[in-house]
């Protein structure tokens, strides 16, 4: 049952006197301190914290003379105390309350500087249950919400980074903080510990193989905010979560203007492509235009799988993203800037790369040190209305199929081979995904239709329109393989594909109509494998 309330005003400006500090991340807390007892606060701490501002020469009371108890259980019980909780909740204007702080020595506290143990940090070392356990903040929270519950009298901080903001307000209203603030404080602080819980239930949905909780919860930290969204009259901001896969997220930008919206889907799309290829088997590249491939290819050098690439289709490719598997080196960069790009990833990047890089100043460039694992687990989200669609990532890889031969003539070594590389990027297209390959390169993409039919139309039109473009006689689809993302409904789609020039297939099956596209197939002289697997992408 919700609590009356007493309608008591906040007052605007709230004198800081006495401040609490106990936090786990010790950035800047010295200079902070000292800055609060100079200015005549006088500071309260626990344990380690406590510690750290005595031997900086800093006064503090630990907290231990305000509960008359010491810390217990190594640490566990030390702030949850009525005299703690009672100085952070009492409301300073209701007469009962003053009555009962009083009456039970209980001393208000008007400012509490607090950050949690680091469990999403000893969460993604890889520690052992108990040790990540141990990591769960009690105290810190309780405090935390205390606080900022009660915003209207205390100032609750829960990031270093706030530290100066804090002493720049105090000194800019003599000593107190203004109730704005104290709002803007305690709207971040709820939304820090909804963020530290929504991490922990994870972990236990994780650890004990929980698929679907009944509750889910997900937490990030504002990493940058863009002017705007996928289009200039939508706001947005890029919020990480913590998950160390190496990706856009976690890469470092060596040059360049800020990601925007649309870059960074862009980017993280190229970079799983590029993902599901061993960079100790091949060297590869993907072109990414709009969340599509544009170009994909392998070769026996980064430049040589670029050109590869950038021959599918070099009219998308411009202004588009770049992803490689390897370290991107001179000769491939030289190639790549020829073009207009927006952002190039890659593992890293050599000095002589990264030269020719920043000749384009607004070129983003992007090391992310390793490549994402295609047969990692990890989650997708996808908000509809009023919810959430939840759903564990694709990581089926085609290396790992049962793909079986299903027509009368079985692929060549060199079809099944190009069979497995248009499987692989078919994977990362737009439903309906209709991919033609040679050579270890897409020659033709048909992405996101309504038709099945029409995606490997358009793909075969694209082919068209690169041999057009290169003074070819005709398009790389004659003698190319051809991957479907799902299966075909009718033979007309793999009629489409014939008469592009496949000549073999690789596609899930399970159809009702299979036999009759097998027939279809049969009578062309095509091979067509099935792999059981789908790979549908919305």
């Amino acid at each position: 049952m919700a609590v009356a309330s007493k309608k008591i005003p906040a007052p605007d400006l709230v004198p800081v006197r006495r401040a609490l500090l106990s936090v786990s991340d010790k950035t800047g807390l010295t200079e902070f301190a000292a800055a609060l007892s100079k200015s005549g606060v006088e500071l309260v701490s626990t344990g380690g914290t406590a510690k750290a501002l005595e031997q900086a020469g800093i006064a503090v009371r630990d907290v231990s003379e305000l509960t008359g108890f010491p810390e217990i259980m190594d640490g566990r019980v030390k702030t949850l105390h009525p005299s703690v909780h009672g100085a952070l909740l009492g409301i300073r204007d209701d007469a009962e309350h003053v009555e009962a702080m009083e009456r039970h020595g209980i001393e208000p506290i008007d400012l509490v500087v607090v950050n949690l143990y680091p469990f999403e940090q000893v969460r993604q070392s890889g520690a052992d249950y108990a040790s990540i356990v141990e990591n769960i903040d009690i105290g810190g929270p309780a405090m935390v919400r205390a606080s900022a519950k009660n915003h209207a009298y205390v100032a609750i901080v829960t990031d270093p980074e706030d530290y100066a903001a804090v002493l720049n307000a105090l000194e800019m209203n003599f000593g107190s903080l203004s109730l704005e603030f104290r709002q803007k404080l305690a709207a971040k602080a709820f939304a820090r510990t909804a963020a530290y819980d929504a991490a922990i239930s994870s972990w236990f949905a994780d650890a004990l193989a929980i698929e679907h909780p009944t509750w889910r919860a997900f937490g990030g930290k504002l990493d940058s905010v863009m002017r705007y969204g996928e289009n200039p009259h939508q706001q947005a901001g890029f919020y990480v979560t913590g998950e160390k896969r190496p990706g856009v997220a976690t890469a470092r930008q060596l040059q360049g203007k800020q990601l925007s919206y649309n870059n960074i889907n862009d980017t993280d799309a190229a970079f799983e492509l590029a993902g599901e290829f061993d960079p100790a088997r091949t060297a590869a590249v993907a072109i990414i235009k709009h969340a599509n491939p544009c170009g994909v290819a392998e070769g026996t050098s980064l430049k040589d799988a670029y050109l590869k690439a950038l021959a599918c289709d070099p009219v998308s490719a411009f202004g588009g993203i770049v992803a490689l598997n390897r370290l991107l080196d001179a000769e491939a960069a030289e190639e790549i800037v020829k073009t207009f790009t927006e952002v190039i990833i890659a593992p890293d990047a050599s000095e002589a790369a990264q030269a020719i890089v920043a000749a384009k100043k607004n070129l983003r460039l992007l090391v992310t040190g390793g490549l994402p694992d295609p047969r990692g687990a990890g989650m997708g989200v996808k908000s509809v209305a009023g919810g959430l669609l939840v759903q564990s990532r694709d990581n089926a890889v085609v290396d790992d199929l049962d793909i079986k031969v299903v027509t009368k003539r079985a692929p060549t070594n060199a079809e099944m081979a190009d069979l497995k590389f248009a499987f692989r990027v078919a994977k990362h297209v737009k439903s309906n995904a209709i991919v033609y390959a040679r050579d270890l390169a897409t020659v033709g993409i048909g992405a996101g239709q309504m038709s099945r039919v029409d995606s490997s139309r358009i793909a075969a039109r694209k082919a068209l329109d690169a041999a057009e473009a290169a003074g070819n006689s005709e398009p790389l689809t004659k003698g190319s393989v051809v991957a479907s993302d799902a299966f075909f409904p009718f033979a007309d789609g793999l009629l489409a594909a014939v008469e592009a020039g496949a000549t073999a297939v690789i596609q899930p099956g399970g159809s009702m109509r299979d036999e009759d596209v097998i027939a279809a197939a049969d009578e062309h002289g095509i091979a067509m494998v099935f792999t059981g697997t789908r790979h549908f992408r919305h």
